[in-house]
């Protein structure tokens, strides 16, 4: 993946991204802020004072007015409070800065720098921009994206090498599903791969078949027959990738995330990132697996790095794929395929061997689980390593998208987290309601079930999966509706939770699952001052304006580190 104008994309990048100097004892005022208190009770406020370590030093009330030399004085002595600074917020809303409970960081990056067929609705489309894209990079020696969906294009089937042949035949042509679950390959690809009729399934994946001879579609572990071949990115592309991600979620008002995959490259582009002093968004790093784990954090979570904004705490496992691909392994047979039950990535006693290998050394563990036979076999497991590992581990469970309502309150029961990303409800009803049939739907995207039940909620997008766009999130989260406001009233309502929960989800509930509590997530005095000015309130506005809300300014730690464009 060779950029062209690469240096001079990265100086853009980086300058771009790089933040105001610090401030000391900055007053914001002029704002209509609000915030959520460590009891999830919702809290207004006019002004915010920042310290000179960036830190909250104190909200002000409507009725303290600061530093206001108009105030009445008590006597001739009291003088006005002094700041160094004083900015007029001009009367916006002041919030959190949003936090996504789970996202894939440099998968941004390079959705961003690559081919994206999110938007494509039908193969006819993907085909077209498949063979543009060729056109226009003639030096790349293979062609690589990712965000086909076959159930967006309506086809009924997965596509074939065939079909991408049509589009590019001359070089190797590799693209991710939108879930990452899937990979689809030219013949050139997978000749280069060397994939032919006696190449096997692997434990975890599957090999697509047609009259005897691999389609082109490689699912779940299946897919690294293939990526083998690929081309691997250039630490100075890693790095383009990282700053493009970045500006991207600071754009949205996101200044933190769980990075839910880390592998040792991604650790490394980081770890330059925070050297040279750009690293602005919070970076909470989860392991692509046990091996990186060991072999960056040394036998123990790293300490928090750079002002509290890296750490990696935890590793990722999987229990299954993806609804989309078939992989989720579902407890009964797919109803839009019987006999199939999707893929079981991992034996009990392996899962729970490398749980314990994580959580002997004080990691946090989050596993990914789909469909409901993962999400009981993460939680069989998760009873099991509490017998062994007590004290406060906050298990997780990523997606938790199809559980069995049995299971639910096993969540609870367990301390497990529900990390939940509210954007595959709108994305995924149709294609669900195919999969499971409609008497399987109780335990579907359950987030108010899962918070009746008493579990603790995290949201995020599952980024670049879906936009990382957090107010789409926000407003899916208490209506069940997409941007279309469909379906009228909601989907599954029963399961909607309050504006303020959303919120939550996307603050406290995110912060909370990554241990960052004690920093981020609120706006309270001792906290980092992660906060973004933006131009609606989330508690007020209508789902329609919520995912049009505009954001004016991020700031994390003390520092302005995105703004808008004059007139944007």
């Amino acid at each position: 993946m060779i950029l062209s104008k690469r240096i001079a994309d990265v100086a853009a990048v980086l300058l771009a991204a790089s933040p105001t100097a610090l401030l000391a004892d900055t007053l914001v005022e002029n704002v209509n802020g609000l915030t959520l208190d460590a009891k999830g009770e919702v809290v207004r406020f006019t002004g915010l004072v920042i310290g000179k370590d960036g830190k909250i030093a104190r909200l002000i009330r409507s009725n303290e007015m600061a530093g206001d030399p108009k105030k009445k004085k008590k006597n001739k002595k009291e003088q006005p409070e002094a700041f160094d600074y004083r900015l007029d917020g001009q009367g916006r809303v002041l919030m959190p800065g949003l936090i996504d409970a789970h996202g894939h960081v440099v998968g941004l990056g390079f959705q961003l720098m690559t081919l994206d067929l999110s938007g494509t609705k039908s193969l006819a489309e993907a085909q077209a921009k498949i063979a543009e894209y060729a056109r226009a990079n003639p030096n790349r020696k293979w062609i690589i994206g990712r965000g086909w969906n076959q159930e967006s294009w309506n086809l009924g089937r997965f596509p074939t090498a065939a079909e991408l042949d049509a589009a590019v035949s001359d070089r190797p042509v590799w693209l991710e599903r939108v879930d990452g679950h899937a990979g689809w390959a030219n013949s050139a690809a997978m000749a280069a791969a060397g994939v032919t009729a006696a190449s096997k399934s692997p434990p975890g994946g599957q090999i697509q078949m047609d009259g005897g001879k691999p389609s082109g579609v490689f699912v779940d572990a299946a897919s690294s027959l293939v990526e083998k071949a690929v081309p691997k990115p250039l630490s100075k592309e890693r790095d383009v990738a990282l700053a493009k991600a970045q500006e991207h979620l600071l754009a949205f008002g996101i200044t933190g995330i769980a990075d839910m995959g880390t592998s040792t490259e991604d650790w490394a582009s980081y770890r330059r990132a925070g050297d040279a002093g750009w690293l602005n968004v919070r970076i909470f790093s989860y392991s692509a697996s046990i091996e990186p784990m060991l072999a960056i954090a040394a036998g123990e979570p790293t300490p928090w790095l750079y002002g509290d904004k890296l750490r990696m705490a935890g590793v990722k496992l999987y229990a299954d794929g993806a609804l989309g691909s078939r992989g989720a392994w579902l407890k009964q047979p797919y109803a839009d395929k019987p006999g199939e039950r999707g893929l079981q990535f991992l034996e009990d006693a392996k899962l729970r061997n490398l749980m314990s290998r994580a959580a002997m050394d004080g990691f946090q563990v989050a596993v990914h689980a789909i469909g409901d036979a993962a999400n009981a076999q993460a939680l069989d497991s998760i009873a099991e390593m509490t017998q062994t590992y007590g004290g406060d581990r906050r298990w997780r469970i990523e997606h938790a998208q199809i559980v069995d309502p049995v299971d639910i309150p096993r969540f609870a029961r367990l301390g497990v987290i529900a990390s939940m990303q509210p954007v595959h409800q709108t994305s995924d009803r149709l294609m669900a309601e195919a999969r499971l049939g409609t008497g399987r739907l109780a335990g579907a995207y359950a987030w108010h079930a899962m918070q009746v039940a008493g579990a603790r909620l995290a949201f995020g997008s599952d980024v670049p999966v879906e936009s990382p766009d957090p107010y789409a999130g926000l407003a899916t989260a208490f209506t069940r509706m997409d941007a279309k406001g469909e379906p009228f009233g909601g989907w599954q309502p029963q399961e909607r939770v309050s504006r303020e929960d959303a919120l939550a989800g996307f603050t406290t509930g995110a912060a909370y699952a990554s241990f960052a509590e004690g920093k981020v997530g609120r706006l309270s005095p001792g906290l980092w001052a992660d906060f973004i000015l933006v131009d609606r309130d989330p508690l007020l506005a209508t789902p329609a304006e919520l995912r049009a809300t505009k954001v004016f300014e991020t700031w994390v730690g003390g520092k302005r580190v995105w703004a808008a464009k004059t007139g944007q």
